[in-house]
């Protein structure tokens, strides 16, 4: 009777492991690096056109058009995200579309489309930073910890 219970056991996790090799995607890195860096290309082909028009065609300094291409291309995140097309854009390109600045937006911007429906407290306030939260604050923790180590090497003379 034990050994029956133990055959029934095995097979059971035979048949659990097949089920689990059948359901789990299967993934080539090659081709999803291939698809980041296209999807990450694009983006900064967008910019530079952004830029470029800013600086040639209405004659702003760098600096003043990089801060304009920043906010187009967030703006534009949010917009794609809005019409539930960067979602599909980032399930594509992966960290290609994830990375960039265009990323950081949709991360913001997605919770807040999502909780809406629950207010703006209970909804949009609270859930609004629930995925940008954590790379905000380990951001700002860390810029903290490296400019503490900074000033420490310029006291003495390190740096």
């Amino acid at each position: 009777m034990a050994q029956e219970t133990m055959k029934q056991k095995e097979k059971k996790n035979q048949q659990y492991n097949e089920y689990v090799k059948q359901v789990t995607p299967t993934h080539s890195l090659p081709k999803n690096m291939a698809k980041a860096f296209v999807m990450g290309g694009i983006i900064c082909v967008i910019g530079q056109f952004i830029l470029n028009m800013a600086m040639n065609r209405f004659g702003l300094e760098q600096e003043v058009a990089g801060g304009w291409c920043s906010m187009i291309l967030i703006l534009l995140s949010v917009i794609l995200t809005g019409c539930n097309i960067y979602p599909s854009l980032a399930n594509w390109g992966g960290a290609g579309a994830l990375v960039p600045i265009t990323g950081f937006a949709n991360s913001v911007a997605a919770p807040a489309i999502e909780f809406q429906k629950e207010g703006q407290v209970f909804g949009i306030g609270c859930k609004i930073f629930t995925i940008a939260g954590p790379v905000i604050l380990y951001g700002i923790f860390t810029s903290w910890v490296l400019g503490f180590i900074y000033w420490i090497g310029k006291c003495f003379g390190w740096f």
